[in-house]
């Protein structure tokens, strides 16, 4: 087999052990996943009611376009239909830019560490990868990823609010940035965390598509829409740029199902905005945990927060998913004494933080 070089060392996504092999190992009758950064509440009333009455034949093919979806997000966001790329969730969509973008003769930058997925699709497509090291306070370093840019530099991708780190990027920093990278360069801006955002400083993504034709911003019903079973997700650009990308989507990507729950999904904000008040509520929780008991963390504009324990994050994450509550160890996101955890709802963030009080009496014995 002629495999392409890259490949060959190119692991494939490990995805976390599920709840009910957690319960199998531990002999436990409940488990609660904060890993993944779900929404913990589910999906609107709204979408629950269409599933329920939905009557689809699953013998057709669902809507290649998905236009009625198309319809509601670009009303939604006040812009053209021409202007949306749907996705077999975000993922996709970054998968579709990188194979129109990067081969060979390209480079791409990004932070670190940040989504893996901007790294690993560049891999694939055999790009040269850049990465700037995010500052101390979890922060895109945007000048040093300005000089990291050069004539070969097809795609620079921003994470606002970042995975893992939850820090966004401020409005001035990003403005600067954009008028300073050159106009051949692709600005990706993942925003997969959008709607848990409450900073006052945060910026307006879909205005800047008017003023700079170079960006191009992804969003998701993974998070906040409660939806990521369904894996919907969409880039919203210029008509140009969606234009070209287009034509790399996959026919029939988004299943008629999960359209229909995007559609319902989105029409239900006051949910949304019960979720974000409610994840703020949690968050603030988890840093008055870290402040009482001495732990360094960062503040979060999404619906997870990554806390330094001073030990391996491994350690910290076998310790919880023993007592049923599964994480995300820092040591596999570029922070290895840290793990990430999802903000749950009350009752699983007050458990979960008598948990890690019981870790840290058991550690500071030794």
């Amino acid at each position: 087999m002629q495999w392409k070089s890259q490949v060959h060392n190119l692991k494939a996504y490990q995805p976390g052990k599920t709840m009910e092999d957690v319960k199998d190992e531990f002999n436990l009758e409940k488990v609660v996943k904060l890993a993944s950064n779900e929404n913990p509440y589910g999906c609107s009333p709204k979408v629950q009611s269409f599933i329920a009455s939905a009557a689809l034949s699953h013998a057709i093919y669902p809507d290649g376009y998905a236009k009625q979806l198309r319809m509601n997000v670009a009303r939604h966001l006040s812009v053209e239909p021409q202007q949306l790329l749907f996705g077999n969730g975000s993922d996709e969509v970054i998968q579709m830019i990188s194979r129109a973008l990067l081969d060979r003769t390209k480079s791409t930058v990004m932070a670190a560490p940040t989504f893996p997925q901007y790294k690993h699709n560049a891999i694939v497509e055999g790009a040269e990868v850049r990465e700037v090291p995010l500052d101390n306070e979890g922060r895109h370093q945007l000048g040093k990823m300005l000089d990291c840019i050069d004539e070969t530099t097809a795609v620079v991708w921003l994470c606002s609010p970042n995975n893992p780190t939850g820090e966004y990027i401020h409005k001035d920093e990003l403005l600067d940035f954009l008028n300073r990278v050159p106009s051949g360069v692709l600005v990706v801006l993942d925003e997969a965390y959008y709607e848990y955002v409450t900073a006052d400083d945060y910026y307006d993504s879909i205005e800047l598509l008017q003023i700079y034709p170079q960006l191009l911003v992804t969003r998701t019903f993974s998070k906040a829409y409660g939806l990521a079973g369904f894996r919907i997700g969409y880039g919203v650009g210029s008509i140009d740029v969606i234009s070209k990308l287009e034509p790399i989507r996959e026919p029939f990507n988004n299943n008629s199902l999960a359209q229909g729950a995007a559609s319902a999904a989105l029409d239900d904000q006051s949910f949304i905005k019960e979720c974000r008040e409610l994840n703020r509520n949690g968050l603030q929780k988890f840093y008055e945990f870290c402040e009482n008991n001495g732990l360094k963390y960062l503040k979060s504009q999404a619906n997870f927060i990554l806390i330094e324990f001073g030990v391996s994050g491994d350690e910290v994450f076998q310790y919880l998913m023993s007592k049923g509550y599964i994480v995300r160890s820092g040591e596999a996101l570029g922070y290895p004494q840290s793990v990430r955890i999802t903000v749950g709802s009350p009752e699983q963030n007050e458990e979960l933080i008598s948990l890690m009080k019981e870790f840290l009496a058991l550690a500071r014995q030794y």
